[in-house]
């Protein structure tokens, strides 16, 4: 092979990292996206599609931190659901940085508007921190952190149609 050929070759090897990154961040994002759908919609097999079987979900206080699938549904369905009537979450701001191929870092903040099945509405902020993995070809959340800035009573405030 000439030197024109291996420097051809690299270019092309360098163009396919570059893409696999694009694609890579593409479904990193749908993941971030799938999280609020799922959960707001009670999209269950959505929410559950994005984690790995071992993952951990770390949302601490007040609900508490969940490991793998099972932890997980518990999580949703015996604690967070009952605790909410309605959610309806936005995330915003998200930031990837990759460690090597098949492994990054992310982080990206949320507002969370929720009802309790009494009505009271809530406000939660929060800094969603997740490790991504890629994993037998696929991106999954390995673990989440939920670092929360405010979860606060918005008296007076309805979540009704218009």
């Amino acid at each position: 092979m000439g030197i024109e050929s291996e420097v051809l070759a690299e270019q092309v090897q360098a163009l396919l990292a570059r893409v696999d990154e694009l694609e890579s961040r593409a479904a990193m994002r749908d993941l971030v996206s799938d999280y609020c759908i799922g959960f707001d919609c009670h999209d269950w097999d959505r929410f559950i599609a994005i984690w790995h079987e071992d993952a951990v979900w770390a949302v601490g206080a007040p609900f508490g931190d969940f490991v793998g699938h099972e932890g997980i549904r518990e999580a949703v369905f015996e604690v967070l659901y009952p605790a909410w009537r309605e959610t309806h979450h936005l995330t915003t701001n998200l930031r990837i940085d990759f460690s090597d191929a098949d492994h990054a870092l992310g982080s990206c903040d949320v507002d969370c508007m929720g009802a309790s099945p009494d009505g009271v509405v809530q406000m939660v902020g929060a800094t969603y921190k997740d490790t991504f993995e890629r994993r037998d070809g696929s991106w999954k959340i390995a673990r989440r952190d939920v670092q929360m800035h405010y979860f606060n009573p918005m008296p007076g405030v309805e979540m009704s149609p218009p």
